[in-house]
């Protein structure tokens, strides 16, 4: 059994995440700012430690990845307007996970981004979505260039539709919807196979089991 520690343990796509890996025979460990979602997250099957992603240090985050066989992560500043959040959490969260695993001596990272974020933005684009575009982009220059034995998974529109385990997952995969669901079990099956090491894979909705398509796109 393998403990997988999860920042943003208690986002949509990670209390998905949970129960996949317990079924695969690993530990989830949920990272979280409050005890109020432990007893959700522990129904789930996760081991639950607190960690305030914007007021913790690395030295935090890599005491709460002790133990850890991979780290995922999986936490954004949310849907609202603040623009200040997408720095602090979207960027400066996975800069300090990284630096975290370093210290923990964890190598395996599976981050999860977007799709197109490497793409310009426009212009006269709403300067929420320039931060978060900003932020994500960022976090996934620093993990690539990290030295560690990293995965980005970057899903296109979100949905709260059931899953479907068929997915379309590629570099140059054109933008489409895929429900959270098949991102979670996209992240189970990279986890558990170790597959996608260096890797940057756009994530939507398909006709291709997800096992196939993880095997048939990992440069391993």
């Amino acid at each position: 059994m393998t403990r997988i520690a999860i920042v943003g343990g208690n986002g949509q796509i990670a209390r998905l995440l949970h129960p996949l890996l317990v079924e695969r025979g690993h530990t989830p460990v949920a990272l979280v700012r409050s005890e109020e979602h432990r007893p959700r997250l522990e129904a789930a099957g996760a081991e639950v430690r607190l960690l305030d992603i914007e007021n913790s240090t690395a030295e935090d985050f890599g005491a709460a990845f002790e133990g850890a066989r991979a780290v995922v992560f999986a936490a954004g500043g949310g849907p609202d307007g603040n623009i200040e959040r997408k720095r602090t959490v979207d960027l400066e969260g996975s800069l300090k996970s990284i630096e975290g695993a370093r210290q923990a001596g964890v190598s395996r990272f599976v981050q999860v981004s977007a799709i197109n974020v490497d793409d310009p933005v426009a212009a006269d684009a709403n300067p929420v979505w320039r931060a978060y575009v900003d932020a994500k982009r960022d976090a996934d220059t620093a993990l690539r260039d990290s030295g560690l034995e990293w995965t980005i998974i970057r899903p296109g529109m979100l949905t709260d539709g059931d899953a479907t385990g068929l997915v379309e997952l590629g570099q140059d995969v054109a933008r489409a919807e895929v429900p959270r669901a098949d991102v979670a079990a996209v992240l189970a099956e990279v986890l558990d196979s170790d597959a996608g090491v260096g890797a940057q894979w756009n994530l939507v909705s398909g006709d291709t089991p997800i096992a196939a398509a993880v095997a048939g796109t990992s440069p391993r």
